[in-house]
């Protein structure tokens, strides 16, 4: 492509402007995000964030809906640095998609849309609302038609008058889709008039609509009939990856309908899924890919059941998996960017070029959100941003194309002045000058164009390589760098030398202390290099100065020859001369062992002292790489003249002599072995002697090992547990030695013979059996007994039974972690270290019921300040559940751990407590089976001068209210 000298000069300008002021085109450092105005604010202004950065910095504009802002209109809009002030927001005006544009000379970027809306909540309209008529069992649905708004709403309702409040149960819903009261069976204390109360999240605003009159007809009361549900999820949902899903169910019937929720593929619901409302409303926190799919709603009592079904689906806006990079590219090369993102549905790609939508043509082509430029020229370069959008959001990426063209300059990337290399070696000769578009390079040696052969090759980054250097290859290279915008020359000047060698290296020595060496390290090198001789002792660098009075290098210009003088034992290790010169280094090592004189005997000990011995012990010193050969032991005493040579006797008898144990008429003998060093000479073995306590000779037996620790003598004579007197003593083949003190063991104990008597086995729970029995008679010949196996199984499956083992002192096992309402058989036996008895007959148990999965409901409480008063909803347990026999009512402080336990077979509980801190409460039925469900735990505050009530649904802002006690109560986070 030819270019016109005013474009070479523009190039040329901008290249400059490029090296001087690093100019970078704009960046985005905070983007307008979605916003929401309330209507009636007192703020009369709303700022959406628009910052980025660039060099030089970037001037805004704005667009609404598509269409440019005009800021001239200050009245209305105001810019303040890149952000938008809007100036008494008006909702009919303002509303809309928000995007701001960031502009230098290098180009514009768009930033993501920002929705700007506005939450208001009209009035309902005044008209008086006509009387509900029903008939008492019959269900209802009481309509609340919120007014004209925007925004999210909560709902609630009044019961006749403020402050009373419909609390939900499983009778009654308020559902917050649609607004509206559902009373599934309605009842004479129903009758009254009911108010919808309409709340904006956003604002807060408060709005009341007309009372509806709930009256009961005359004409008899409604009979049973099936749930009707009334309010179901859509067929299908969409779910938005991370989001909270709520899924409301409610069903009209009589009796009263229980709902209940399932998937329709069976799995189970994970751990995260929370029932709120009495079952009406179920709960999904952080919706992910897993959680879709079809789920069930079940309305069901005593004339029938209904269901209601729903798919959740999935979806997530484009997430970025790979962003687009500012590149800087030569004019004619091609640039190809790739932008990839995550999303469901899958995203689509469009890009932008200067906050247009870029044009195509034959050289400027994208594929699968792939940007692909052939032939770039200058007029290429901009701010370029790669969107990705599904029909839930999009995202955007931006980048800088800098189209370069310039003539080859080596001032930034000067070739080497000098290279210095051996003879045979290979060597590259760099030459890369900045150009755009790259240069073509061509090179002489001295006035010679240089070609290509076997040993010399053109490398494709411009540079030069040559192989098996020689001495001819020496002399000045130099590299001619040519595009269409010029020239420019590098040089570089290459020296060959010969390889550095060591003639004459260390080798290994071994030598005593106090000698003095040389450890040699001769070179022969090449006359143009310098050479360092540097000396290393166990890996650190030698200090000849610091150890001047041992070290010193000696020899000539060639030599690094090391003179170890009066060496110690501290100079064994490794030494390693390593040889440098300014291209390359030589190394050598070599092992140096110093012998000397063994080290003193550590840790010397004196023991067992008698008229005319001594025991005397120690532990080997260093050797100090010569082997101890023998120990000379010297002693004096105050009547000696000095030290003298004393006669020692190293033999020693084994300890820790013991035994006890084993099969029936067995006699087991143990001991320490005798370490070798005090073994004293060949053929050493043991002499084991043992027998019956109060018999005068000894049995003996010869043990040839020396490494043997025990004796086993087996005989039939052998009465079971008697006590023997035992002893062993030691020989070598110079004779026998001491024997070890005289100690007493039992012979094997005799298994038990009689099985365990009176077994019974008694259900404690649904999961645990309680199996006791009486102790067996004992006598002598058993020993110790160890305890009782009790073997346990259910279905008379004895072969995979399992088995507990109890202490001797213990009468009775527990069986734990036992299935429900099953029999279990049991068997007990007792066992020794000589083995197991026969066991018992065979008893048999059956585990309880599980104990109800319904937590006690609606606990509704009444509190002074010297007592709580308790209510809660029965407990009724399903036919595989045990029947419930009372309840616990857990409390303590909110400040302590320790928890106290009332028990009642009442629905209800008085506890006297100073309330003088807050109270943590929670309910559990009591069953045969165990413990139930706990109810959710109640939080009672500390009462000062007035009395409280309240209940577990107190989340929602509702509690108890009693006719029968005149107490002032209060309501956390009242509406008014």
């Amino acid at each position: 492509m030819m270019l016109s000298w005013k474009q070479l000069i523009l190039l040329s300008f901008i290249g400059c402007l490029r090296g001087e002021l690093l100019l970078q085109g704009p960046v985005f450092i905070r983007e307008p995000s979605n916003s929401i105005f309330p209507v009636g604010s007192e703020d009369k202004k709303i700022t959406l964030n628009c910052e980025a950065r660039g060099n030089p910095s970037p001037h805004y504009r704005w667009q609404l809906n598509g269409s440019d802002i005009n800021l001239n209109m200050e009245y209305r809009y105001k810019l303040n640095g890149g952000n938008l002030v809007v100036i008494n927001p008006n909702r009919n005006w303002d509303t809309g998609s928000y995007q701001c544009f960031a502009t230098n000379s290098l180009g514009t970027i768009v930033s993501r849309e920002a929705k700007l809306q506005f939450a208001y909540l009209e009035n309902f309209k005044t008209k008086m609302r006509s009387t509900v008529s029903v008939r008492e069992g019959q269900g209802v649905v009481l309509l609340c038609g919120p007014p004209p708004h925007s925004g999210e709403l909560s709902y609630a309702w009044i019961f006749n008058e403020y402050p009373s409040f419909v609390e939900e149960d499983s009778r009654r819903f308020v559902s917050q889709e649609t607004g509206h009261l559902y009373i599934a069976k309605v009842e004479p204390s129903d009758v009254g008039n009911y108010t919808c109360v309409v709340t904006s999240t956003v604002t807060n605003a408060r709005v009341l609509g007309s009372p509806t009159p709930l009256v009961l007809r005359s004409d008899g009361v409604m009979g049973e009939y099936e749930p009707k549900i009334e309010v179901q999820f859509p067929e299908t949902l969409p779910a938005a990856k991370g989001a909270t899903v709520k899924l409301e169910c409610f069903a009209l019937g009589n009796p009263v309908p229980q709902i209940n929720w399932r998937r329709s593929d069976g799995l189970p619901f994970s751990s995260k899924i929370k029932l709120r409302k009495f079952n009406g409303v179920l709960e999904i926190p952080n919706f992910q890919q897993e959680d879709t799919g079809s789920y069930e709603c079940i309305a069901e009592n005593s004339r029938g059941r209904n269901v209601a079904r729903g798919r959740l689906t999935y979806y997530a806006k484009p997430h970025w998996i790979q962003l687009i990079k500012d590149v800087e590219i030569a004019v004619e090369d091609s640039l190809f960017w790739e932008c990839r993102a995550s999303g469901k549905p899958k995203p689509s790609y469009r890009w932008l070029k200067n906050g247009e939508a870029l044009v195509l043509e034959e050289r400027i082509q994208i594929e699968n959100g792939a940007l692909t430029i052939s032939n770039l020229n200058v007029t290429d370069s901009g701010m370029f941003q790669c969107i990705a959008e599904n029909k839930h959001g999009l995202v955007y990426s931006s980048a800088e194309l800098k189209v370069v063209a310039s003539a080859p300059d080596f001032s930034k990337t000067p070739m080497k002045k000098l290279i210095q290399v051996q003879v045979g070696s290979m060597v590259s000769l760099d030459c890369k000058p900045r150009a755009s578009p790259k240069p073509l390079c061509s090179w002489k040696k001295g006035d010679m164009i240089i070609q290509e052969n076997e040993r010399i090759s053109f490398l494709k980054d411009g540079g030069l390589k040559i192989a098996n250097v020689t001495k001819a290859d020496v002399g000045t290279y130099t590299c001619t760098a040519e595009n269409q915008f010029g020239k420019a020359n590098g040089t570089t000047h290459l020296v060959v030398t010969e390889p550095t060698r060591i003639t004459l290296a260390p080798s290994n020595m071994d030598v005593s202390v106090g000698e003095s060496v040389i450890l040699p390290c001769q070179v022969q090198h090449d006359p143009l290099l310098d050479i360092m001789f540097t000396w290393y002792f166990n890996g650190a660098l030698t200090d000849f100065k610091k150890d001047g009075s041992h070290f010193e290098k000696v020899g000539g210009s060639s030599s690094g020859d090391l003179m170890i003088r009066n060496i110690q034992l501290k100079h064994s290790g490794k030494y390693v001369c390593m040889v440098q010169t300014g291209v390359d280094s030589v190394s050598s090592a070599a092992d140096l062992i110093v012998r000397g004189s063994p080290g003193p005997p550590e840790n010397v000990k004196v023991d067992e002292i008698t008229d005319t011995t001594a025991q005397l012990s120690w532990k080997e010193g260093t050797d100090n790489h010569s082997p101890v050969i023998s120990y000379s032991v010297q002693a004096r005493t105050p009547f000696s003249v000095g030290w003298q040579t004393a006669t020692t006797v190293p033999e020693v008898p084994p300890s820790e002599v013991s035994g006890g144990g084993g099969s029936r008429s067995e006699l087991v003998i143990t001991w320490d072995p005798v370490p070798e060093e005090l073994q004293n000479g060949e053929g050493f073995g043991y002499v084991v002697a043992f027998r019956p306590l109060g018999v005068t000779n000894w049995i003996q037996t010869v043990v040839t090992s020396p490494d043997t620790p025990r004796y086993v003598f087996r005989n039939e004579s052998i009465m079971p547990f008697s006590l023997y007197e035992v002893k062993v003593g030691v020989y070598n083949n110079k004779g026998e030695g001491p024997f070890s003190p005289v100690t007493t063991v039992f012979s094997a104990e005799e298994e038990p013979t009689i099985a365990p008597s009176q077994v019974s086995a008694n259900s404690l729970s649904s999961s645990e059996i309680e199996v006791s029995w009486n102790t067996i008679p004992w006598k002598l010949s058993n020993g110790h007994l160890l305890g009782y196996e009790v073997r346990y199984w259910n279905n008379g499956e004895e072969e995979s039974s399992s088995k507990v083992k109890v202490a001797g002192n213990e009468t009775s096992a527990r069986l734990r972690g036992l299935k429900s309402n099953l029999a279990y058989y049991t068997a007990v036996r007792a066992y020794n270290s000589a083995g197991a008895g026969p066991f018992s007959t065979t008893v048999n148990a059956t585990t309880k019921k599980t104990p109800p999965s319904q937590p006690p409901g609606n606990v509704v409480w009444n509190a002074t300040d010297t007592k709580v008063l308790l209510n809660w909803e029965q407990v009724k347990a399903t036919e595989n559940e045990s029947e419930v026999t009372g309840y616990k009512v857990f409390y303590r402080t909110s400040s302590q751990n320790n928890v106290q336990v009332l028990n009642t077979n009442k629905t209800s509980a008085e506890l006297l407590l100073p309330i003088k801190e807050d109270y943590i409460i929670e309910v559990k039925a009591t069953t045969d089976g165990g413990d139930g469900a706990s109810s959710e735990q109640i939080r009672i505050p500390r009462i000062t001068n007035m009395d409280a009530r309240g209940s577990t649904s107190a989340i929602s802002n509702v509690h108890a209210v009693s006719s029968y006690i005149p107490v002032v109560f209060f309501i956390v986070n009242a509406l008014w």
